[in-house]
């Protein structure tokens, strides 16, 4: 362990921005320790957090004790990763005991870092300060806090607004940009998204959130006249079959359930956005299609066969929106332990078209034909694309 421990004093200083513990040898320990430095009364320390049966337990170290405790960890652990302004470090131990250690030149730039222990997340949308439609969707109590309940759902739309932030330069800012989010349900992005877009950043948005749920289009139709959102509009309709426009520059899909995703991305392509934020969900189809002789050991436990059906599913869209012109990125969307819905498909129109169709190779070698492929090629009527959650 001395080449650890020497690792360990090199880079636990207030150049660390995170040190991660992973991959427990057993399940009684906790998935994760997280250690980051902080200053408490001008003393810089290194505070602990680890998760352990929905508990966090949080220690502080001065260095000496935080490095023989990390080596202590170690001993239950097979993985250390150490990012840092001086570099970044990877630490594999084997069943062994044989360690493995890699280090890199640093990618992260971190100026003026806030190492106060009371250090807090800088969000879009601003915690402490009373939004509309958060109060009336429950996410803040009328004096403007969060509900403790629902700070997982302020994460995620805030989350949400980072991609669209990012996305930003692809939006027209000299007319007005059509939005639709099909499968809007309560429509917490949707406002949101309203919210950010045109009262944050001042741009002039026709939104249309559209949705199979009378009862709820007709609430959020309320909440949008009782806040005076003009441009924002609410309609009960399937995903295939909506015809409302005739241009749109972006199109959102959280939680369509199993196809619906694939007529929704169908119908961007169609429309020729340019841009699709699109977050699936239950992605039964490939699963019953699935049938291979090579990957047939492997595939007869189904829970194995059902995740990777699912990631066959969402890398067989990315690939088609890349060969009708789009730049795709797969993203992690919240923690996996606030939700497994946890992928987001983001793709923007692009200059280039990629001319690869290597994925239809893949459709052979599996024997699939997904339905965003069949729409595609003419093959799938665009009958009512199903459900959402």
């Amino acid at each position: 362990m001395k080449e650890l421990e020497e690792l360990l004093y090199k880079y636990l200083d207030k150049g660390l921005v995170q040190l991660i513990i992973s991959n427990p040898r057993t399940q009684a320990e906790a998935v994760k320790i997280s250690l980051r430095p902080v200053l408490l009364k001008g003393k810089l320390i290194f505070q602990a957090s680890a998760q352990l049966d929905k508990k966090i337990f949080h220690y502080n170290f001065d260095k000496q004790k935080a490095v023989e405790s990390v080596l202590k960890w170690m001993d239950s652990y097979r993985q250390l990763e150490i990012f840092s302004e001086m570099g970044q470090a990877t630490v594999l131990i084997s069943k062994k005991g044989k360690i493995t250690i890699k280090e890199k030149k640093s990618t992260i730039c971190v100026k003026n870092g806030d190492l106060s222990h009371n250090r807090k997340k800088k969000y879009i949308l601003d915690p402490q300060q009373k939004v509309p439609f958060l109060i009336d969707l429950g996410v803040q109590t009328k004096e403007g806090k969060i509900v403790h309940a629902k700070y997982d759902k302020f994460r995620q739309i805030n989350r949400f607004l980072e991609f669209i932030a990012d996305i930003l330069p692809k939006l027209p800012k000299d007319r007005e940009v059509t939005i639709i989010d099909f499968g809007c349900g309560k429509s917490y992005l949707t406002f949101a998204m309203y919210h950010y877009l045109k009262e944050l950043r001042g741009y002039q948005v026709h939104m249309i959130g559209l949705d199979l749920k009378e009862d709820v289009i007709n609430h959020c139709r309320e909440l949008a006249q009782k806040y005076g959102y003009q441009g924002l509009d609410f309609y009960v309709g399937d995903i295939a079959g909506y015809e409302g426009v005739g241009q749109v520059d972006m199109v959102v899909t959280l939680h369509a359930c199993d196809t619906a995703t694939d007529y929704a991305l169908d119908k961007a392509i169609r429309w020729g956005a340019q841009v699709i934020l699109s977050v699936p969900c239950c992605q039964h189809e490939l699963n019953a299609q699935i049938k291979n002789d090579l990957l047939a050991p492997i595939l007869q436990y189904g829970l194995i066969k059902e995740r990777m059906a699912a990631l066959f599913t969402d890398a067989l869209r990315a690939q088609i929106l890349e060969s009708k012109g789009y730049q795709v990125q797969i993203l992690e969307f919240i923690d996996m332990e606030h939700t497994p819905k946890n992928i987001l498909i983001r793709a923007v129109k692009s200059e280039r078209e990629k001319k690869s169709e290597e994925w239809r190779r893949v459709m052979d070698f599996l024997q699939v034909t997904p339905t965003l492929a069949a729409l595609q090629d003419g093959k799938e009527d665009r009958q009512d694309a199903k459900r959402f959650d």
